[in-house]
């Protein structure tokens, strides 16, 4: 894997040259991006354990969780991907749906589907109330996120406006042609976007951890799930204004796609901690 070149001016950048391919198998390729999003849900996994172990829970209810999570995860992540920035294109060809591994996952549409799946799991698994999943949920949450856009970073997507700060990246634009040999077309130096958004939410994953470990607000309903819910979409927001559009129609609006799906999920974390705390208990 070719890592990065370092331009040695005042106005310095990184030439990102990660082949975004892992290794191939049976001519498949096996991507960062892949490995990533496994290692985040693996040590997720670790890390509900010792919630699990601590709290005393029974370990075939953990299993479920992490079928239901992923299961909610990839289809909510797919359906908001599709229905939020091209619905007109999906809906005209259902079948291109179901081509996850071409991507476009949009984790708006990943929250509402764990969301939605952990309603289920709550009713028929672990017969708690759905915030109390949802506080366990969100601590290891915000590593798998930061895993997720490092996966972005190695397919060189999902980057920021043109900018001449020293950290700024350059990124390979034409990956299909470079990876069969072509010579590579690099972005202007830009936003490395992924590694903003990977920053914040791991800052999002130490305060969870330290909320639940060390302070034991667990015990404040939804305060721990509001939390997360204002630092990982509120810093989404931010990050906005400096990543580049995701689609053409985005062009023009105050507010691009992001935003605004990232403006309900901050309100109900202000609404669902603030409320935690007005509770007795």
């Amino acid at each position: 894997m070719g890592l990065s070149e370092y331009a040695g001016s005042i106005l310095s950048y990184v030439t990102w040259t990660a082949d975004p391919t892992l290794f191939s198998v049976g001519g498949r390729e096996i991507r960062w991006y892949g490995l990533a999003f496994a290692i985040g849900f693996a040590v997720g996994y670790k890390i509900m354990e010792k919630m699990w172990d601590r709290e005393k829970l029974p370990p075939a209810q953990l299993e479920s969780l992490l079928v239901y999570t992923v299961v909610g995860t990839i289809l909510g992540a797919r359906l908001g991907h599709c229905l939020f920035y091209a619905p007109g294109y999906y809906l005209s060809n259902p079948v291109e749906i179901l081509k996850v591994w071409e991507g476009g996952l949009a984790s708006h549409g990943g929250t509402l589907g764990v969301m939605l799946s952990m309603y289920v799991y709550s009713k028929r698994v672990s017969h708690q109330r759905i915030l109390w999943t949802f506080d366990r949920l969100a601590v290891p949450t915000g590593f798998v996120a930061a895993m997720i856009r490092l996966g972005n970073l190695m397919n060189h997507e999902i980057y920021g406006h043109t900018t001449d700060a020293v950290w700024a990246f350059r990124f390979i634009e034409n990956l299909g042609k470079w990876k069969n040999g072509a010579a590579p077309v690099f972005s202007a130096p830009s936003h490395p976007t992924q590694l903003y958004e990977t920053g914040f939410y791991l800052l999002t994953f130490a305060l969870c951890t330290w909320l639940y470990f060390k302070k034991g607000m667990a015990q404040k309903e939804g305060f721990i799930f509001g939390i997360f819910m204002i630092c990982v979409f509120g810093s989404r927001f931010l990050v906005e204004f400096v990543k580049n559009d995701q689609e053409a129609f985005e062009a023009g609006m105050a507010l691009n796609m992001g935003q605004l799906l990232s403006i309900p999920f901050v309100a109900a974390g202000f609404w669902f901690a603030f409320r935690s705390l007005r509770a007795r208990g």
